[in-house]
């Protein structure tokens, strides 16, 4: 198959960390041909969806694990897949990205389906499952997020679009921090914040849950580093070797068919106790830690699947 890969710049990835690596490596494998670029590089043009990228070959060598060809203008419709794998924020540059994608399908087959990536933003498609989240307020207004924190003591406060840790506070009871905190985001952004009951169970860490096409594969633990509450493996999370829990797979057999229907082949959530915190759709990773742990080739599940729809 004609693979093209939406994605951050491959110079700098891990390649013993990158999930996006990983899948292309797997997808050279199976004898498919990559195509890469940039998202900043995608273009409507007179009816067709177009990207301006090279033509793409991976290894597994640490400074030289790439080769481009020569830049060209390909048509997307052109393609069997088309992986949108570009990391957040979730704003209106990638909100466009997923509206011109949708655009060549069901011609071509986009990884995970950008209309129900668009509407399922990892911190909001959680709320359609109350029973299995913490407590939990999505606010602009400090009034209601002052009050949420009275009724719950401590407290993570974070920017509702962010990805890997950034901008994650845990304001303990007694911090008299959060109007700083709340001036400082409103300042810059008009997004609302997120803010969550703490849960003290994320010492022990913060579980990350791979599913593929709705079923549970397998788990790593990220342990958030001496001093930090962030588990983020951007912001020096350990990750380690855990097993799935009677509570996780019924969390996983609650939103699996959801995730299932929507098209969304590969999703990471987070769990830290009993409670799910985030439902990953946009660039989830894990899987290569998953691989290292517990053998388990999740980019070949993967591509069993997209190779299935591809008939």
């Amino acid at each position: 198959m004609k693979i093209a890969f939406q994605m951050d710049p491959i110079a700098p990835v891990n390649i013993d960390a990158d999930s996006t690596f990983r899948i292309a490596e797997e997808a050279q494998a199976r004898a498919h041909s990559l195509f890469y670029y940039t998202p900043d590089h995608l273009a409507y043009v007179e009816g067709r969806v177009t990207a301006r990228g090279c033509d793409l070959e991976v290894r597994r060598v640490k400074g030289d694990h790439f080769s481009l060809g020569e830049e060209y203008e390909a048509d997307l419709a052109d393609f069997d897949v088309v992986w949108l794998r570009q990391d957040p924020p979730f704003d209106m540059h990638y909100i466009t990205t997923t509206h011109l994608l949708q655009r060549v399908m069901p011609g071509t087959l986009v990884v995970n389906d950008p209309f129900w990536v668009r509407n399922f933003p990892e911190k909001l498609l959680v709320l359609d499952f109350p029973q299995l989240m913490p407590p939990t307020a999505i606010a602009r207004d400090l009034a209601t997020i002052r009050a949420f924190k009275a009724r719950h003591g401590d407290v993570i406060l974070k920017p509702l679009y962010g990805n890997g840790g950034a901008g994650v506070f845990h304001l303990a009871e007694s911090d008299r921090n959060l109007s700083s905190l709340h001036e400082l985001f409103t300042g810059f952004s008009r997004e609302p914040l997120i803010v969550q009951k703490y849960l003290p169970e994320i010492k022990h860490g913060d579980k990350r849950v791979i599913l593929v096409d709705g079923a549970p594969v397998g788990a790593i633990n990220r342990v958030p580093a001496q001093g930090e509450t962030r588990s983020n493996m951007h912001v020096g999370g350990r990750p380690e070797k855990i097993g799935l829990t009677a509570r996780d797979i019924e969390i996983c057999e609650t939103i699996g068919p959801i995730l299932k229907e929507k098209g969304q082949v590969f999703v990471g959530i987070d769990v830290i106790g009993d409670y799910l915190t985030e439902i990953n759709v946009t660039s989830p990773t894990g899987i290569q830690e998953l691989e290292r742990f517990d053998g388990i080739n999740v980019a070949a599940m993967i591509w069993e699947v997209i190779e299935a729809k591809r008939g």
